[in-house]
Order: structure tokens, then C-alpha cells, then sequence
């Protein structure tokens, strides 16, 4: 059998979730036709046959998450590989042994000490023993702590997978709690000067370019294995957009180049083809700063998540009315609470701060 591995499917992407197949074991298939639907955290792509030929195994099925490199398609022929098979005899042991730190869904675990047959037992009851916590000497995970464990999950029903855009923000963020030194700072802009029907995500997105020309260093992307940080003239703001099935970030182009009519326009287009899933990747990649206005679902202040190469994310809160000083007396006005987060290997608080009191001064602003 000739083996077809899932191809690379470029930016960067390792890993996919099948959503279906279009062709089943037996078929006969032409080069280039499409072979199955697969969803990255970008987009659903097809993937063609390499081949002409006849189909003698699908490996997965939907809902299944393959691996760049891992076998996809087999197709009636003489074998590529030899795939080899274990045959023997494994010896019992009653001697703890402690695995390396490893890191599992994005955090790092501190070594397990268990015996053979403990791991085994978890094994055959589908417990990660990460989840479990050691009642045995120095550490020892035992038997009865898997069963213990064992008998939870069984309470509680099965676990539910992270897939397609869920499984990648779950990637990315758990890459940005590993790599980013985060710090963020906070303050309010009294918008009570805003006239009615104003667009808050526009002015959001002006503000940011305000803060930008004020602090340039936050429109910057930052490479941590060479130490370097690369200040950008162009600003791509990446909106951050909550749907039932995850989190997107489309990306405004060149905003500092296009009047409030035209981002609208643009926002609303990608807002529309992101609800249908009909995004381009292209569009979802690439900005340079982000914008989360969760204040439109609500809360107040947050401590939003750069995700790398990006160092700065501007968090927007929802507007309340507030008792602030007017010209020395109390007075009622609309503010808005401001959080940003940024990446302190790249950008000193000095910058943030200066990034921010921009930001503010520009939407205090009544035009």
C-alpha cells in the first residue's frame, strides 16, 4: 500500500481537523481530485489526491485531527515503507520511574513518579496523569490515586475536544503565556463629549493610531530567538471578533490611510464573513496590533493577551456613567475603561504609557 501523508498547508499550520471525506475506501480516484475537507485554524481547504489510483484505506475519520506528516490516504500499490511492528515481551517492575518535565496543554508539568504497572493502569482507564495528585511517599502516583481520578471522569462524562478555531486559540495562547513577558496598565476616557450614534470600534481604531504615532513601538512585531524587534510604519489592526465557535482576528489594513466610512465598511464585511465562515486566511493574518472591544459584551477592565510576534493589544471596556470632577464640581459623564497590554521585552512601560495618554487624548475628543 502506498502511503499519503497529510501535505504541509503552509503558514505554519501543524495539525488539522478532518471535516469530510469525498472519496470512500474502494473508490477509484483521478489526480487532483479532491480527496477530503480538512478545518486549520484559518480555513476549511481541500486536499487533493497526488495521484490517480485506488483507494485502499482512509486513516481518520471526521472530526479526527491529523498531523502535517501523518498518513492520510493509502492507495492500492507496492508500499513506499516498511512500517515495523513491536514484538516481544515487556518485564514487570515495582521501581518508580520519574518522566522529564513535559509540557501538556500548554503548561509545564514537574516530573511523575509512578511505577510500570501504575502507568499501565492509567493507560488501560484513560487517565493523563497529569491530572492526578500523588498520595504515595515522595511523590508516588499509585494505584489508587488512578482509580481515584478514574472514577471522576467517569462522573463527570467524557471530556470535549478543542477543535478547529478553539484548538487554535488554544495553541496561541498557550504559546503567549510561554513566551511573553506581559504587563499591562489601565486608565479611562471620558467620552461624555461623544455626539450621539457614535461609532465606538471606529473611534477605538483611530485612537490606536493616535497612540501609535505618540509611541511607535507598539505597532512592532518581535522575534525572540534573535533578540529584535521591527518598528512598522504600516498599522494592521487585528479586531478581535467572539463567534459561538471561537475567537477570529480579521485584520483592518493600513488604518491610518482610510476615513471612518471606509474601516466601517471593511469591518463589517469581514464581521459578515467570519459569521459564515467564508473568511479568507489571508485576512486573518498579518496585523501588527490588536483591538479586543469585549466592553460590547461587557465587564470593565481586563488583562487581554498578546499573542507573539504582535507586543501590544489595546483592550476597550464597556462605557459607564460615572461621577467625575468638572471644573471642580461632581458631574455625571460617560467613561470608558481602557486596558493595554504589552509585551515589556520589546516595549518599557514608559512607551505603554505614552501610547495610552494618546489613545485617551484622542478619544476625549468630540470629533
Amino acid at each position: 500500500m502506498k502511503i499519503f501523508n497529510l501535505p504541509d498547508l503552509g503558514e505554519g499550520m501543524q495539525e488539522a481537523e478532518i471535516v469530510e471525506w469525498h472519496v470512500k475506501e474502494g473508490d477509484e480516484v483521478r489526480a487532483d481530485q479532491p480527496l477530503v475537507s480538512v478545518e486549520t485554524d484559518k480555513a476549511i481547504v481541500e486536499v487533493p489526491s497526488p495521484q490517480a489510483g485506488h483507494v485502499e484505506k482512509l486513516f481518520g475519520k471526521p472530526h479526527d485531527v491529523v498531523h502535517v506528516g501523518a498518513p492520510l490516504v493509502g492507495f492500492e500499490g507496492e508500499a513506499d515503507a516498511d512500517a515495523g511492528t513491536v514484538v516481544g515481551h515487556m518485564p514487570s517492575s515495582h521501581e518508580a520511574v520519574e518522566e522529564p518535565a513535559t509540557v501538556a496543554a500548554g503548561r509545564a508539568t514537574a516530573g511523575i513518579r509512578a511505577t510500570p504497572a501504575v502507568r499501565a493502569l492509567a493507560h488501560r482507564l484513560g487517565v493523563d496523569l497529569t491530572l492526578v495528585t500523588p498520595s504515595g511517599p515522595d511523590g508516588l502516583v499509585t494505584a489508587q490515586d488512578v482509580q481515584r481520578v478514574a472514577k471522576l471522569l467517569q462522573e463527570w462524562g467524557p471530556a470535549e475536544p478543542l477543535r478547529g478555531v478553539r484548538r487554535a486559540m488554544a495553541s496561541n495562547m498557550a504559546l503567549a503565556q510561554r513566551e511573553v513577558a506581559a504587563a499591562t496598565v489601565m486608565d479611562d476616557a471620558d467620552v461624555h463629549a461623544w455626539p450621539p450614534g457614535t461609532d465606538a470600534t471606529i473611534r477605538l481604531v483611530r485612537a490606536i493610531v493616535a497612540g501609535c504615532k505618540a509611541a511607535p513601538e507598539l505597532n512592532a512585531l518581535y522575534d525572540g530567538a534573535a533578540v529584535a524587534r521591527r518598528v512598522l510604519k504600516k498599522i494592521d489592526v487585528g479586531i478581535a471578533v467572539d463567534t459561538s465557535d471561537g475567537l477570529f482576528v480579521p485584520v483592518l489594513r493600513d488604518v491610518a490611510n482610510r476615513d471612518a466610512a471606509d474601516l466601517r465598511r471593511g469591518l463589517d464585511r469581514m464581521r459578515a464573513d467570519v459569521v459564515a465562515r467564508k473568511i479568507p486566511s489571508e485576512e486573518l493574518r498579518g496585523h501588527t496590533i490588536t483591538l479586543s472591544n469585549f466592553g460590547t459584551i461587557g465587564a470593565r477592565y481586563a488583562a487581554p493577551i498578546v499573542v507573539p510576534p504582535t507586543v501590544a493589544i489595546l483592550g476597550a471596556g464597556r462605557i459607564r456613567e460615572e461621577v467625575v470632577a468638572v471644573d471642580g464640581r461632581p458631574g455625571v459623564h460617560r467613561v470608558l475603561p481602557l486596558s493595554l497590554t504589552f509585551d515589556h521585552r520589546a516595549v518599557t512601560g514608559g512607551e505603554a504609557t505614552r501610547f495610552l495618554n494618546a489613545a485617551i487624548a484622542d478619544l476625549q475628543r468630540a470629533d
